[in-house]
């Protein structure tokens, strides 16, 4: 028995010291494996530290265009929300309706003419005429929406064009909205006298929106691949040009891409003529109309809101 008990100690014994020969082994293990780590590190610190502070710096430059671009919308909202009445009492959607109705009704009787010259759609692809259908949509909304709407015309627009069909299936109620459309030009429409054709091509700018004068808009989108459609087609006829004084109270905003372009959608050069004609100020009406990715600022922000020619935008 005794010598049973002797053998059985020998044996545990000799396993204890196996199991702490095993855990040596292994600590020694994770010892060389943790000094050689920071060996590792040391020869990819240099490379793995220039690559964070490279995503640091891009990532830092991309903050500051967000909020940059913001703050440019943030004021653009704020222009756009002063010219309503914060004390006009709420009405109800149906009264709301009725006196918009009735506000475009005195237009088309007697407000001042805005006219989308639709003659030049066959120079679009599909694709740029579903996007005038989308200006066109947006053109009415701001109309709806203004305190002194414009009589809108749409001129030269055919029943069976491809534009009509897009207007149709694009804007909810288009057959029932308040202007005029016709197939007829607009050059017999109105005295060539009174009429005044906006193209950023003109060598002269608008210095005044006058009651009893007709503004010609284009029918065009900014991606359409001609140049100077619009201007060509007025400078044929006789017609007096304006372009809208984007050079006289705005400068280039510097941008990677060095891009800078004047031309506007139509829906954004109505919002301009809508707010001068509210303010009187073309300081506001620009910023009101113009969007940032176009490449401008006001001159008289150039000082306070210069951005870093080499940030991404």
């Amino acid at each position: 028995m005794e010598k049973a008990l002797h053998d059985d100690c020998c044996y545990a014994d000799g396993e204890s010291k196996r199991n702490d020969a095993a855990v040596a082994d292994l600590l020694d293990f994770l010892r060389i494996d943790v000094e050689l780590e920071p060996v590792c590190a040391d020869r990819e610190e240099t490379s793995c530290s220039k690559n964070v502070m490279r995503k640091q710096r891009n990532w830092e430059r991309r903050l500051e265009v967000k909020k940059s671009k913001r703050k440019e919308e943030k004021q653009r909202k704020k222009l756009n929300r002063q010219y309503k009445d914060v004390n006009e009492p709420q009405l109800s959607k149906r009264i709301i309706k009725a006196i918009t109705k009735e506000r475009l009704e005195e237009a088309r009787a007697a407000g001042l003419r805005l006219c989308v010259d639709l003659s030049m759609t066959d120079c679009l692809s599909a694709k740029e005429i579903s996007r005038l259908a989308g200006q066109i949509r947006r053109l009415y909304g701001s109309n709806k929406k203004a305190l002194q709407p414009f009589h809108i015309f749409l001129t030269e627009f055919k029943e069976d064009s491809l534009l009509y069909k897009e207007c149709v299936r694009m804007n909810d109620g288009f057959l029932n909205y308040l202007i005029d459309v016709t197939e007829e030009s607009w050059f017999h429409l109105f005295p060539s006298e009174d009429v005044i054709y906006l193209t950023p091509d003109a060598s002269e700018a608008l210095e005044y929106v006058e009651e009893d004068k007709v503004y010609i808009l284009g029918g065009l989108v900014d991606e359409t691949i001609q140049k100077k459609i619009s201007y060509m087609r007025a400078k044929e006829l006789g017609i007096q040009m304006a372009r809208l004084p984007i050079d006289e109270y705005m400068v280039k905003r510097p941008n990677p891409k060095n891009f800078h372009s004047k031309i506007l959608a139509i829906n954004q050069v109505f919002q301009i003529l809508l707010t001068f004609r509210d303010t009187k100020d073309w300081t506001k009406a620009l910023v009101a109309g113009i969007p940032p990715g176009k490449g401008y600022m006001l001159a008289s922000a150039a000082s306070t809101d210069v951005i870093n020619p080499h940030e991404e935008l």
